[in-house]
């Protein structure tokens, strides 16, 4: 089984090297590792030339955002599941990629949603964020798993497509609304906590940031023709407020 994984980076030479030193270091070697770059003007492209022979492909130019290298990544991508790892992220350690094998080995679905660890700049972890009690119904609340924990079959964008470029900050969670509740996909929680990811990503810088995923969760459901209520949707974070202080 061969694992297709893409990374999207801009000017990210001062993180990028770990995200390499991750891939490098998996134990699992039938991976095609994809890295589309938006023709970044730092040393990116140098540490790219270090660690180019643990990449598959690689093209740098200029591009949309980050949706459309994404999906520059997935029309190169050759494996038989897609899996995404952020410039600044790191796989938590170097069996992951052979437990998502054996995972989709033994289990023949379209996806498998894991766990993810948190941690700050100084290398802390500050949160493990898991999908065990996650189901695609939370969705319609804004509820999604962890996109770097999702694993899917490739063949799913090619019958499905890609990322939305008409969102800005939302096309993560309209692909994976537009996959498991419009067409119903098949899963499973595979328990695998695949990244670590650095905190403070685009979708989760504050008040305006909040109203603007809100404003895409909306747009999202509303595309893929799924019945929801907003107010539940603009509550979210009280949601998850309830759900942590029950957790204690």
């Amino acid at each position: 089984m061969k694992i297709t994984i893409i990374t999207v980076c801009y000017n990210s030479a001062k993180t990028i090297e770990k995200t390499f030193q991750s891939v490098q270091n998996q134990i699992y070697k039938n991976v095609e590792y994809i890295v589309v770059d938006g023709g970044s003007s730092d040393h990116t492209q140098k540490l790219i030339n270090n660690y180019k022979q643990i990449i598959s492909k690689f093209i740098s130019e200029k591009d949309k955002g980050l949706y459309d290298a994404m999906n520059k990544g997935i029309a190169l991508a050759t494996g038989d599941l897609v899996g995404v790892l952020n410039s600044d992220d790191i796989f938590t350690n170097n069996t992951v990629l052979e437990n998502i094998a054996k995972f989709h080995l033994e289990n023949d679905v379209d996806a498998s949603v894991g766990n993810i660890i948190q941690f700050n700049t100084e290398g802390k972890t500050v949160r493990k964020y898991s999908a065990k009690k996650w189901n695609p119904k939370k969705l319609k609340i804004g509820f999604m798993p962890a996109h770097p924990s999702i694993f899917f079959k490739r063949a799913l964008f090619e019958e499905y497509g890609n990322y939305q470029l008409d969102f800005k900050i939302g096309a993560d969670y309209e692909l994976i609304t537009r996959f498991f509740l419009k067409h119903k996909i098949s899963w499973k929680f595979s328990d695998i906590t695949t990244t670590s990811m650095l905190i403070g990503g685009v979708s989760s810088s504050g008040f305006s940031s909040y109203k603007l995923i809100s404003q895409e969760i909306k747009k999202a459901l509303i595309i893929n023709n799924i019945e929801f209520n907003y107010l539940k949707v603009k509550l979210r974070g009280f949601w998850k407020i309830i759900g942590f202080l029950n957790k204690g």
